[in-house]
């Protein structure tokens, strides 16, 4: 039967894009070297501080987000130098592979896919085989959909002078409350195709007091992601080299609504979708992968035995033009992800539900239609009123 398809993403990243940012983008003719984008380059820093919930300064380069992860390594690290990996996923197998790439003695303590990182073995690795010159972990691993608790590690790391902390919070950032002053997050490193709403291309990185004097010890090799030349530019409203032009104002006006909404009611948006969506899986008979400690940012779900994810992340794109993601690594194939993080609205995760009942029922798993959007309406109603 022929019908209108319209592509929507429900990935965690690339997220879908705020209007009002495209619209900017297409407006931009601005040169980098000129006072007016100078004016755009200070207030969107100015407001990713807001977003950051920081003080601190906020570097950005024009990159994915695993610049400025890499970043992170080469600023605060020397060769040899020990630090400490906490992996859960993907993404924190990153850590390990960027730890190598610069030479540096490496402590992992990991947890199985789905759960969360250990904070009793991260305290006992720190006590037992450091002095570590940095821990590195996520806030989200947007591979399982498990949150880290930041906080805690946090506790553990902040009195250590020569030790700093580096959070990976690409899609912890406006999903999550983190409190990088109040905590002691060193370092906090998001990107653009998360929660910010608009496309990728750019990274960023909040950096603490404490971290700056450990970069001025560093002796890493570094030349495009160099914190310190940066951070100079960057106080000056330019950057070091050709800056995404379209994308800073792109930014500047995502920036300037999430302000109107708040940074909180962002954060609690995710937090609504992510447990409307646990409450349909449940009622759909499905298990949740990250049960024990699910993110806002996304919501990792358990295929049902016998079945692929790959068949219900194709038959949600070939039915109903809607992009869910399928597990990675060794999980592929057992999982299929639901994002929340950035422009999403119950409206959107009500027609997801929907068109996730129908892709399980036509690859073989029995379900009642409706009762998975039925409990995410519910959730939705406690929220609301």
């Amino acid at each position: 039967m022929p019908q209108i398809i319209k592509e929507r993403l429900f990935t965690p990243g690339p997220t879908p894009l705020l209007m009002e940012g495209q619209a900017r983008t297409l407006t931009a003719t601005l040169h980098h070297r000129t006072e007016s984008f100078r004016k755009i380059m200070r207030e969107t820093l100015e407001n990713l501080r807001y977003f950051f919930n920081t003080k601190n300064d906020v570097l950005m380069f024009t990159s994915s987000g695993t610049g400025a992860m890499e970043g992170s390594i080469s600023n605060l690290t020397s060769p040899g130098d020990r630090v400490l990996v906490g992996t859960a996923g993907k993404f924190g197998e990153r850590w390990l592979q960027l730890a190598a790439a610069y030479g540096l003695e490496t402590v992992k303590v990991e947890a199985p896919y789905g759960q969360p990182l250990s904070v009793d073995e991260i305290g006992k690795r720190l006590k037992s085989d450091g002095p570590f010159r940095a821990v590195y972990v996520q806030a989200t691993e947007s591979s399982t959909g498990v949150s880290h608790d930041v906080k805690a590690i946090a506790d553990l790391v902040r009195p250590l002078p020569e030790t700093c902390l580096v959070v990976d919070a690409i899609t912890g950032l406006g999903t999550t409350d983190l409190r990088p002053d109040e905590w002691g997050l060193d370092v906090v490193i998001g990107g653009s195709q998360k929660a910010l709403m608009v496309p990728p291309g750019l990274a960023f990185a909040s950096v603490s007091e404490k971290a700056w004097k450990l970069i001025e010890k560093s002796k890493s090799p570094r030349y495009y992601f160099d914190f310190a030349k940066e951070r100079k530019n960057l106080a000056k409203g330019e950057s070091s080299y050709t800056p995404a032009t379209t994308l800073v104002v792109g930014l500047h006006a995502t920036l300037g609504y999430i302000r109107e909404v708040g940074r909180e009611n962002l954060i609690a948006n995710a937090a609504m979708l992510a447990e409307a969506t646990r409450e349909a899986a449940k009622a759909l008979g499905l298990s949740l992968f990250a049960a024990a400690s699910p993110a806002n940012a996304l919501t990792a779900i358990e295929t049902p035995e016998g079945l692929d994810s790959g068949a219900i992340v194709k038959e949600m794109r070939a039915r109903f033009g809607a992009i869910i993601a399928n597990g990675q690594g060794t999980m592929k194939g057992k999982i299929f992800r639901l994002a929340h993080l950035g422009y999403y609205d119950a409206l959107e995760l009500f027609a997801a539900l929907a068109g996730i009942e129908i892709a399980l029922c036509k690859v073989g798993h029995q379900c009642e239609l409706g009762s998975g959007v039925r409990a995410a309406q519910k959730v939705y109603m406690k929220y609301a009123g």
